[in-house]
């Protein structure tokens, strides 16, 4: 499994998301991707159909195909079990 971040440095959701994402980085070994919205607008819009609202986390089997995606700010304990939810 893979998973998609998309944020950007003006977000604020996504700087409250960048700890979170590096402690449990830190806890589980992850296969992460990171995307800056603001370089790959036009490419992700395309790739992923997805609007404005910032960050996004994808998450994708190993065939890329999508599980479940995530919108906005969340609390670790949230995105932990989504995470275990997608048998990761």
């Amino acid at each position: 499994m893979k998973i998609i971040k998309i944020g950007s440095t003006w977000c604020s959701a996504c700087i409250i998301m960048k700890p979170i994402w590096e402690e449990i980085e830190k806890e589980i070994t992850l296969n992460t991707e990171y995307y800056d919205f603001d370089i790959y607008e036009d490419e992700l819009k395309e790739k992923y159909q997805i609007g404005d609202k910032l960050p996004i986390i994808i998450f994708l089997d190993d065939n890329g195909k999508e599980l479940t995606r995530i919108i906005g700010e969340v609390k670790k304990d949230d995105l932990l079990k989504k995470i275990k939810e997608s048998n990761y």
